[in-house]
Order: C-alpha cells, then structure tokens, then sequence
C-alpha cells in the first residue's frame, strides 16, 4: 500500500469500551507513515466533549484552587500587627510578606505554562500545588521572620500554577462561545480571594491568641482539600498530551505492528528540551513583540496592584484614621466585594450577546467580547474617585465603603472580558500568553503595596488615592483600542486568530478564522493540490495539518 493511500482504523475494535466510535485515520500504519490521531466530531475523551456536568465541577475545582492561592496573599496581612510584636520585627518586613509572595505570582508561571505545555495541567499543578501547602507550615510553625517571608515567597512561586494553567484548562474544556460563564468565574476568584482574605483574617487575628499563626493553619487546610480532591478527580485536559497518549495506547494494543502519531506529534520538529526553551521564552517574547499581551498586561496589572494597594490604604483609612478593630476593617472590604459578585451577576448578559451573534453570523471576532471591558474601564476609575474624596473621617464611613462597588465591578469585568479576549486570540497560546499577563501584573501589585503608605503619609488620604485613579484614567482607551482596531492588530501576528474580516475590526463577523501559521499552511496546501498525481488521502493529511495550531516560534 502507497504512503499517500488511506486505511480505515476504527476506534471502537481497538480502544476501551469509552470509544465506542468509529473513524478513519489518515496514513498506513507504517513506520514512515503513521496513523494520524486527532479528535472525531463525537469523541468522548475529547475534553471539550465531556459532559457539562463533569466540566463544570473541573471548573469550579480549579477556580477554587486559584481563590485559595489568592486568599492566602490577603489573609496574611490581617495579622501583620500581632506578628510584628510576636517575632519581634518591623511592621515595614511584616509587610514584606505581602509583595514576596505576590512576586512569586510572577515568577511561577514563567516556569509553569511551558511545563504544561510539555507534560500536561494535572502534572505540573499537582508537582507545584504540593509544596506551596507545606510551605505554609513556615508561617504556622516558623520561629522569625525571615522564616516567614523566605516561605512566603516560597508559596507564592509554588502557587502560582492555577493562575495560567487553570486558564489553560478552561480553555482546554469550553469552546469560545461557552466559556464566558467558565471564564467569569475563574477570573472573579482571582480578585475575590484578595478581597476575602482580610475578612477572614482580620476576625481570626483578633478573636485568638497568636491569630496570625491560626490564619497560616487555614492556609494549609485549605491548601490541602484542593491537594486531596485534585489527587483522585482532576484529569489532564491537555489535548495534545491526551492525543499523544491514545497514539501509544492504539501502538501497544497492535503488538507494535501498526504505528499511530498524534497530529501535533507530526508537525513538532524539535526536541522536549526546545520546546521547553521556546515555550519559556514565549511570554517575554509576547510582551516585546505582541501589543495586544503588552497593553492587555498594563491594563489588567493597573487593576490587579491597584487592588493590592487597597490593602494598605484601608488600614490607614479605617484603622489609624478611623480606629476600627482589624474585624470591622475586613468588613470595609464587602464594598468591593459586592462589586465582584454584580459583576459575576451580569455575566449572562455578554454571553447572551455573544451566542446571539455566533448564531447569526457562526462565527465571530474576539474583539465582540469587550463590550463588559469597556464599562468596567469606566466604572474603576469612578469607584478610585469616589473612595479617594469621601475618606475623610468627617464623612460617614459607608460612603467610602461603598465606593468598593464600582471599583469591585470595573475590576472584574477588565481581567475577566480580557482573559476571555487573550484566550480567544491566542488559543493554543493562551497558557504563554496568560503567563505574560501574570508576570507583568504580579510585578506591579508586588511594588504598590510598598510604596503606597508612603504615598498616604505623603500626599493624604485623598491625594494619594487619587494617584491611582489618575493611573485607571490612563487605561481607559485600551478595550475601546481592541474593539476598534484589534482585528488589524491580529491581522500582523503569526500567533493570533486571524480572520478574512480583520481590518473591519469588530465590525467583522470572524468566518473562516484562522490563525496566521495556519493561513500559510493553507496557502501550501492550495499549492500543492495542483501537482499532478496528488491523491485524496495526501489531501486529507494536509486537512489535518491545516486546522491545527501548534507552538511555533
């Protein structure tokens, strides 16, 4: 049999009773030309094939693992008082904890999205998520402060998985249309962790002795549920990992008579270890020279330090101003709070728009995801305006709690509307691409907190808040840049989605998307199929080769 010829392999005869399908797989088992596994129309291992019952507790599990790495950044800082007394330090190292552990955030996910790229989500989130719950034992148990900010630092790295491949797995599990509500969730626990951490921490830290070490303990409970339940339920969603494994699994069971290659497989041409070095070099590579992760970065890191610096101000504002107990300045943050969960609230309707859309027309442009975007850029900076002008002590404390409504709102709609923008954009990149957006953001909410009760002893309460709206007021444009022109910035990236409507910015309606290595692939095919004696089954491989996108410099 010619290597350009076709035999049918059905699933169902070779593979566990979960395939009971049957499909034709390109090549001709040899060793020179394999059997090419991809995913059918109705394959069941295919994790956007799953059932949405099974995929939305995934979803939650992962979100809840990011909520619990968030929560740990926050709960600590309700402590930092009776810590300082206790080990006998400054409250300025005291304070060291929080942007420690928050640059942690950044530099974890460099190392983390390319090994998932490589070995799979569920590996590389269990190898890291089980140190960063043994590294809490260094605050439960630890006897000075160095200590403390060395496994603070410490847990932040080991932590920061789910904030790049729990994306990744998102985007693994839910086709673009159905992920918005997955998205929203995944992305509100980033900020709902932070802004819960302090009302949990600050009633702990005053209703018992050593508190702060009791909030080190709550760390490592929770910690432990996620390392537990991910242990026996969480599976890999990686599909080329997934495919590669099913090739093997077809090889064995023919006794190694037959060959199968996964289809990435076929279009990878280089070693593990470059890809690795690729896939490490990739964030940077994107923020240098991709300007939708540059601004998107900028924009989402604004909102993210601008959060962490609330964690310095409201202790000034309501505790040295205002005399609350480290209880009741928890509680000055359900402000916020309430804003995160309207935010969540109002997600269906950008969803509704978004399937509507996709009904009409099939299929369309990511840039038609930003419309929450662009109120949240104008809702965040209302809600820095409002705090920073009625923090005086004369006016009533609510007045400035509530202006956490706004702010809780804008903050969640810019990082959700934009995760859900990159995922879209980038697909197979988006654990790289996320990664960048991590770095940058995790840097910036790392250095405001320790410049910012400079700020407040500086400039005031007022002034010094309203630096940062001025800061929000900077990146208002950027959605209302994307959804303008953001099918022509697109259309210049090999990396991202890329569509015959690309100049007419959101006005396009994305038929036929592609992404650029894809479109040249294309053009090759289209050139190929007029060489004489070209048969069909060559025709099908290039098909295949054509409608994947794999991680190329």
């Amino acid at each position: 049999m010619s290597r350009s010829q076709t035999q049918s392999t059905t699933v169902s005869s070779e593979t566990p009773s979960s395939f009971q399908l049957s499909s034709h797989y390109t090549g001709t088992g040899t060793k020179e030309d394999p059997f090419i596994i991809d995913w059918h129309e109705h394959d069941y291992e295919n994790p956007k094939q799953w059932t949405r019952l099974r995929r939305w507790l995934l979803t939650l599990l992962v979100s809840f693992a990011t909520w619990n790495v968030s929560f740990a950044s926050s709960s600590y800082s309700a402590g930092l008082g009776p810590l300082s007394s206790d080990l006998h330090t400054t409250r300025i190292l005291a304070d060291l904890g929080i942007s420690v552990y928050v640059l942690g955030f950044g530099l974890g996910p460099l190392l983390f999205a390319p090994l998932s790229e490589l070995y799979g989500r569920r590996n590389v989130f269990l190898a890291s998520y089980t140190p960063y719950l043994l590294f809490h034992l260094g605050g439960a148990i630890g006897k000075n402060i160095e200590t403390v900010i060395i496994t603070r630092f410490l847990a932040g790295v080991a932590g920061s998985s789910p904030l790049t491949n729990a994306g990744g797995q998102i985007s693994d599990m839910w086709s673009p249309q159905d992920r918005t509500l997955a998205t929203m969730i995944y992305s509100l626990c980033t900020f709902f962790g932070p802004v819960s951490g302090p009302i949990v921490g600050g009633f702990v830290a005053e209703s018992f002795p050593h508190g702060w070490r009791i909030n080190f303990w709550i760390m490592f409970g929770l910690s432990a549920l996620v390392v537990l339940i991910s242990f026996f339920k969480l599976p890999e969603t990686y599909p080329p990992l997934l495919l590669k494994r099913r090739a093997r699994r077809l090889q064995a069971e023919s006794g190694n008579t037959k060959y199968y290659s996964s289809i990435h497989e076929q279009l990878k041409s280089t070693s593990a270890r470059e890809m690795f070095l690729t896939n490490l070099k990739r964030p940077f590579l994107f923020l240098l020279t991709e300007p939708t992760i540059l601004l998107t970065s900028l924009y989402v890191g604004i909102a993210y330090a601008t959060l962490y610096a609330q964690f310095v101000a409201y202790p000034i504002v309501y505790g040295k101003h205002r005399h609350f107990t480290s209880g009741e300045i928890g509680l000055t943050f359900l402000g916020i709070m309430v804003g995160q969960w309207i935010a969540l609230i109002s997600s269906p309707v950008q969803s509704r728009y978004y399937r509507k859309e996709i009904r009409r027309w099939g299929r369309v442009v990511p840039e038609k995801r930003l419309h929450s975007a662009m109120v949240g850029a104008i809702a965040l900076p209302v809600g820095m305006f409002w705090f920073a002008w009625t923090s005086r002590p004369t006016i009533p404390a609510i007045l400035s709690i509530l202006s956490g409504i706004p702010f809780g709102l804008g903050t969640i709609l810019i990082m959700t509307t934009l995760n859900a923008y990159i995922m879209d954009t980038y697909s197979v990149y988006c654990a790289s691409a996320l990664a960048a957006i991590v770095f940058v953001r995790s840097i910036l909410a790392a250095a405001f907190p320790l410049f910012s009760s400079v700020m407040f002893a500086k400039l005031g309460d007022e002034w010094a808040s309203s630096v940062f709206a001025f800061v929000a007021v900077a990146g208002v444009p950027v959605p209302f840049l994307f959804y303008r022109y953001g099918g022509w910035i697109r259309s210049k990236s090999p990396y991202a989605l890329h569509t015959e409507d690309d100049d007419n910015g959101a006005a396009g309606h994305g038929q036929g998307a592609v992404t650029r290595i894809e479109q040249t692939q294309r053009s090759s095919a289209a050139g190929d199929d007029e060489k004489k004696g070209e048969d069909e089954g060559e025709k099908e491989r290039s098909r295949f080769k054509q409608t994947v996108s794999v991680d190329r410099l």
